[in-house]
């Protein structure tokens, strides 16, 4: 019997080491491990506050990247279940950390982005030709990407084949299009198809517009991808988003417009004519200001720490929305007694601390 009793703990080895070990949902207590490991590489690197409020996490600490790209840096840390969790560092009191939320133009959400002479990112984020991305989180993806792409294949090779995407603030932005950008390495044979990836986007701002939302939302489908969002924080609700008549689809009200008026009579036409540009040129006029200031002017602050960088084409798109399977921690009164509303502490709301604690307020 020992020899069959042998066997049958050797199976039950190998089959629980390859039982998969993350489960689709949003779930309570992942997320809050999540925020320990996230206050613990901004407190190190960035000296957030709150420290003495957000415990320390249970995962084991294996790799930091180096600062890379517009200061962008990227945790491993190593669950107990032998999960990995690749950790997106958000925005640090470093004007070249804030490039990339400043540098907000938008482009197709396939194509090809010059770094630098030895790399061009190319990349395929979502199929639809109407679907843009944030320029600036996009080039942070691109130096995160290089970098974490072959520490997962070192896992990989190790036997772990489960790995938990997260990201705060920046890092939360970033973690849309390094979701996407995986994904698709999965797709083209780039990463082995049995990689599984599940993301926390936290306190993330909005990544692209609404045909990008479409796209990462069907990826992430049936519980693999989530926001998670304090309602009283305001950092998810940027960047400005200005819709005009070119960001619906191409069968639309809008488009029947011009002919209708141009069947009206001469008086009708040209009243319905002057009320239709007041209605839809300032969106128009905005968004063109938006891709001048915040896309082509910002490039050039870029390109005083990437000199190699070449600007893109950008898109005529500021049609930012709200991405992903968003998980509201309602602020209430409760809540606004431990961390009241500030005019000058801009952050009061954004930081770990107040996360945690409506995380925690969360039913099991």
């Amino acid at each position: 019997m020992k020899p069959l009793l042998s066997s049958f703990l050797l199976f039950t080895c190998i089959l629980y080491s390859h039982a998969q070990k993350l489960k689709p949902g949003f779930d309570k207590q992942e997320y809050i491990e999540l925020l320990k490991i996230i206050q613990k590489q901004h407190v190190e690197i960035a000296l957030w506050p709150g420290d003495t409020l957000v415990p320390k996490p249970e995962s084991a600490f294996a790799y930091r990247s180096p600062a890379i790209g517009l200061a962008n840096m990227w945790d491993l840390w190593i669950r107990r279940d032998k999960v990995g969790i690749l950790s997106v560092r958000g925005t640090v009191n470093d004007p070249v950390s804030w490039l990339p939320n400043l540098y907000a133009a938008m482009v197709p959400a396939k194509g090809t982005l010059k770094l630098a002479e030895n790399f061009q990112f190319n990349y395929h984020l979502a199929d639809d030709p109407k679907a843009t991305v944030h320029v600036g989180w996009l080039v942070s993806t691109a130096y995160i990407a290089r970098d974490m792409v072959p520490k997962i294949d070192s896992c990989y090779k190790t036997g772990m084949k489960e790995f938990v995407i997260v990201g705060h603030s920046q890092g939360g932005a970033i973690c849309f299009l390094l979701t996407s950008h995986l994904e698709r390495l999965k797709t083209e044979g780039r990463l082995p198809k049995d990689i599984r990836f599940k993301t926390y986007c936290s306190a993330a701002p909005k990544p692209g517009n609404l045909y990008y939302a479409y796209a990462y939302e069907y990826l992430t489908r049936d519980g693999w991808g989530f926001n998670a969002v304090n309602t009283a924080d305001w950092v998810p609700e940027v960047p400005f988003s200005i819709q005009t008549k070119n960001d619906f689809n191409t069968t639309n009200f809008f488009a029947l417009a011009d002919p209708m008026i141009r069947k009206q009579k001469l008086a009708g036409r040209v009243i319905a004519k002057h009320v239709y540009r007041k209605l839809t040129k300032p969106g128009l006029k905005a968004q063109k200001k938006y891709e001048l200031y915040l896309g082509r002017m910002a490039s050039k602050s870029v390109r005083k720490v990437l000199p190699q960088f070449e600007a893109p084409e950008y898109a005529a798109c500021n049609n930012y929305v709200r991405t992903g399977y968003t998980i509201p921690l309602f602020a209430k009164e409760d809540y606004y007694t431990k961390f009241p509303d500030s005019r000058t502490e801009i952050w009061t709301h954004h930081f770990v601390a107040p996360y945690l604690y409506l995380a925690q307020q969360l039913p099991d």
